[in-house]
């Protein structure tokens, strides 16, 4: 084998490995802009409200009841009836749901990052079916009941935008801060009259509720018949949670969705009971805090993430430039030296560079125009010195600027990424062996001889 191509193609492999120290950088450096701008956001939401999850009403009824035991038997003493009282809670799940809101998004600024934040205007309603002596049959003389409660979760009450109140069975009622449920760390409650008890009850309920928040909103299924209807004028929602919307319309202009779920489907009256007398960190009550469904406001052009995705090809994007530059010197019978192999493969990193810089005020597509077009004709530029043919410098300079484009569509195709780069590397290999067929590799690097 001919050492010449051998050593040629080392120096060219060990440069092009050189040139991923910076490119690595640059991945940091993208990592490190995006926890800057996810913190700057994090800032935002302390004022305006985290993501919202709305969990409830639960109905909570605290009760006394009175428990008998023996005592232990002792030598030469009588066993006598011991009487305690144990104090719990009962909650109840309304038997029908409904939520419908208008989430109204603004995307503010500060410096240069942006965040989501929602005004949301809902309406909640439905009501709740109580059976007699709330269900109790068994020693009710034993259960002695305290004023219920009716409890309302919600992520981040820092949101809340108006006087709460409750309509319960036709009465007006005030809310009051704290959940005062153990499956519901953060949210109000309204003390509630208490019901006649020897009769079974519908009592209907409304609640106009305006919050605020950033990023997200959610809804808890609380219902036996749970249906949430959400309108918004942001285009790019991201439809999450345990359950996707049964119907849903996006347009340019925002976006409506319908959810509609039963017990069947949620269980969560058997989760609320387990969660009655569990502590917040037992598995029941964290299975209820995760099965909600909603929305995410979502930025539909990442430049962060579009630009740590591009530097992932960048070895790839290295590797076939300098696959063609050393098809041009073999073709060309011209000697290339590794420092300006080096010199190309450092404004392809340069590339990536300007690119995260710019899409920060630009936006990625023109940002990605700009450094593309600026690197293209530098590489163009000096190409055409080095081979001494600017013709030639001018295609090297076209086939680079192709290579741009299909690396812009494999960012803009997710899913499509591993089919466009596969057939990409298929292209050059299959150009650089065409146009190559004819050449003598043993003879590379040695001079021509003088024609006769």
């Amino acid at each position: 084998m001919n050492p010449r191509l051998l050593i040629k193609i080392g120096a060219i492999f060990f440069t092009a490995l050189l040139l991923l120290i910076p490119v690595v950088q640059i991945q940091g450096l993208v990592s490190e802009r995006r926890e800057t701008r996810d913190s700057v956001v994090q800032e935002m939401a302390r004022s305006a409200g985290y993501a919202q999850t709305i969990t409830g009403p639960v109905l909570i009824v605290p009760y006394t009841r009175k428990v008998r035991s023996w005592s232990e038997p002792r030598e030469g003493e009588p066993r006598h009836l011991i009487e305690t009282e144990v104090a719990g809670k009962l909650s109840f799940l309304p038997a029908d749901f409904e939520l419908s809101g208008k989430l109204q998004v603004d995307d503010r600024q500060r410096g240069i990052y942006h965040a989501r934040i929602f005004d949301a205007d809902t309406r909640i309603t439905g009501a709740f079916e109580l059976a007699p002596n709330y269900g109790v049959t068994t020693d009710l003389a034993d259960y002695t009941f305290s004023t219920p409660s009716l409890a309302l979760g919600i992520s981040d009450i820092r949101g809340i935008g108006n006087a709460l109140e409750l309509q319960w069975n036709g009465r007006a009622l005030p809310f009051e801060p704290g959940a005062t449920g153990s499956m519901l760390p953060s949210g109000v409650h309204a003390p509630l009259p208490a019901p006649a008890l020897s009769t079974a009850q519908k009592l209907p309920f409304s609640i106009a509720l305006s919050l605020q928040g950033t990023g997200e909103f959610q809804v808890t299924p609380i219902g036996r018949e749970s249906r949430v209807l959400l309108t918004s004028n942001w285009p790019h929602p991201s439809f999450n949670g345990e359950f996707l919307p049964r119907e849903r319309e996006v347009t340019r202009d925002g976006f409506s969705a319908r959810w509609q779920t039963s017990f069947f489907a949620t269980n969560l009256e058997n989760v609320v009971r387990a969660c009655e007398d569990a502590s917040l960190d037992n598995p029941p009550c964290r299975e209820l805090s995760s099965r909600h469904f909603g929305v995410s406001f979502i930025d539909p052009v990442d430049h962060y993430l579009k630009s740590e995705r591009a530097t992932k090809y960048a070895f790839l994007f290295i590797g076939l430039t300098f696959a063609a530059f050393f098809s041009f010197e073999v073709l060309r019978r011209f000697s290339v030296h590794p420092i300006q192999y080096g010199l190309v493969g450092l404004a392809l990193a340069v590339f990536f560079l300007l690119l995260l810089s710019l899409s920060e005020h630009l936006g990625f597509a023109l940002a990605y125009l700009i450094s593309g077009t600026a690197c293209v004709s530098l590489v163009s530029f000096y190409v055409g010195h080095v081979i001494q043919d600017n013709k030639l410098g001018v295609v090297f300079g076209s086939a680079l600027g192709a290579l741009y484009g299909v690396l812009y569509a494999i960012l803009g195709a997710e899913d499509y990424a591993l089919l466009l780069g596969s057939l990409v590397v298929f292209a050059v290999l299959g150009a650089i062996m065409v146009l190559t067929r004819k050449v003598n590799w043993t003879k590379f690097g040695q001079p021509t001889e003088a024609a006769s």
